[in-house]
């Protein structure tokens, strides 16, 4: 991974009006519908049942009629990281005329990132502790463990994307068409090339491709050079991405349940995200009025200012229902149908709502983490690469071996590490008057400069949504 600067390209400069103003309330809207339809979908896919053994942790929407529908409506991330790449370029662009660096850019990425991971992993890795000694049967913990790991994925592919976004950017300024082509080409390659070996793990290479191609996508709405073209031009494109889609689905070639797409991620996530995003410029005149609501403007700031702390607990939050309903109903205190049944359709509007809300107040109660600034960022491009390298490594120890207690504590020194990293060195804090004191004063010997950190961007830093992640998609 390289950080370098993009140079200023006056025939790609930013045509939209939210390139002077720096954030744009309709995309902060759109993020946070983002938020809340992972925190849905995550709702749904909670199941918990008391078996002989005692209480068993379940995907509910496994084998379920009622799901790939679903997912045509919550599958969200690709619209999220076109958003993500929207507001990060923005934020770039305005970070580097006030001088910044694509170092300075990552660095702040990073931070905003990491603090309420590092706190989130912290966290679970204390409760699981106290679990285990308490005497919660092991496979319970694992599967738990489990649970939570997975949705980590979110965190690091939209890290590692916002990381190379000055590189991509600087592509994009040079050749915009060509460089979303030959990333599109190479998430079509990857798919074919996984058909023609069988070899699932193949697809993971999408990982980047797929991903990356929809934040490349968020530059040209960022541009406005999607809302340049006819409506009825973008009714076409976003139709024939829909008909391609449900052809794939015909011929067998994509699965209809679109989450599905995304282990591994397939092409398929292209269409949608091309689709969502022409769907977008459409209704953007109605989300405008929408936004100008006090009730949703004000749900919105919110939630843009807490998506990646929203997308990181949602599933604690989740586990912790699903505990306390088992044990209620191993004592006699509650009911806990069987999914997708006539009672349990009649209990899950309540389960989503208090899933909304319990996830809210802890938002509210630690979102502060994501807002909180960076007074002494490092100007060092290889530092910066560093702490990108560690939060990988931080997010893949538990979502390859399972959230345990051991690999909690793993995965949150690895953030707290490259959270270091992003920190100037301390000898670099120290004003060189201070070092020589008995100097005579001169003009030309001042304190070390300070170095601005990355300004918080409109991104889902969030989200989604930012596997936020953003978050979440970051918002």
């Amino acid at each position: 991974m390289t950080i370098t600067q993009a140079p200023r390209s006056p025939r790609t400069a930013p045509t939209s009006p939210t390139a002077a103003t720096g954030r744009d309330p309709v995309i902060d809207l759109v993020r946070a519908l983002c938020v809340v339809a992972i925190v849905l979908l995550h709702g749904l896919q909670m199941g918990v049942t008391v078996g002989p053994h005692g209480p068993v942790l379940e995907y509910a929407t496994v084998g379920a009629s009622w799901y790939p529908p679903v997912t045509w409506l919550l599958q969200v991330l690709p619209v999220f990281f076109v958003i993500g790449g929207f507001s990060g370029m923005l934020a770039f662009r305005r970070l580097r005329d006030r001088g910044g660096t694509a170092t300075d850019f990552v660095v702040g990425r990073v931070h905003r990132l990491l603090l309420p991971a590092v706190v989130t992993i912290s966290v679970v890795g204390v409760v699981l502790a106290v679990l285990q000694v308490r005497g919660v049967p092991p496979e319970l913990l694992l599967e738990a463990g489990v649970r939570y790991g997975q949705p980590l994925w979110f965190l690091g592919v939209f890290l590692g994307s916002q990381a190379v976004l000055p590189t991509l950017l600087r592509a994009h300024e040079r050749a915009p068409l060509g460089t979303l082509a030959v990333l599109g080409a190479g998430a079509l390659g990857v798919d074919a090339l996984r058909s023609l070996t069988g070899l699932d793990a193949v697809g993971y290479a999408n990982l980047a491709f797929a991903w990356l191609a929809l934040q490349q996508l968020g530059f040209f709405l960022a541009e406005g050079r999607l809302d340049a073209l006819r409506p009825v031009t973008r009714v076409r494109i976003g139709a024939g991405a829909v008909a391609l889609l449900a052809g794939a689905f015909a011929l067998g070639i994509f699965s209809p349940d679109l989450i599905a797409q995304m282990n591994p991620p397939t092409s398929a996530l292209l269409l949608v995200g091309v689709a969502q995003t022409a769907a977008f410029t459409l209704l953007r005149p109605t989300l405008a009025a929408l936004i100008e609501r006090p009730r949703l403007s004000a749900v919105t700031a919110f939630v843009t200012a807490r998506t990646m702390t929203i997308y990181l607990w949602n599933l604690p939050v989740l586990l912790t229902m699903a505990g306390v309903s088992a044990y209620l109903a191993e004592h006699g205190g509650l009911l806990l149908p069987d999914p997708s049944g006539l009672l349990w359709w009649t209990l899950r509007p309540s389960w989503l709502v208090l899933s909304l809300v319990l996830t809210a107040a802890v938002a509210w109660a630690l979102g502060g983490m994501e807002r909180r600034r960076l007074h002494h960022p490092t100007t060092s491009s290889s530092r910066a690469q560093q702490a990108v390298l560690l939060a990988l490594a931080g997010v893949l120890v538990p979502l390859l071996a399972g959230t345990t207690v051991l690999t909690a504590l793993l995965a949150a020194g690895l953030f707290l590490t490259a959270l270091s990293r992003v920190q100037a060195p301390r000898v670099s804090r120290v004003p060189l008057a201070s070092k020589a004191p008995q100097a005579p004063a001169s003009p030309h010997v001042s304190g070390a400069p300070q170095v601005a950190g990355a300004p918080q961007a409109s991104g889902a830093e969030p989200h989604v949504g930012t596997l936020q992640v953003t978050g979440a998609a970051g918002r």
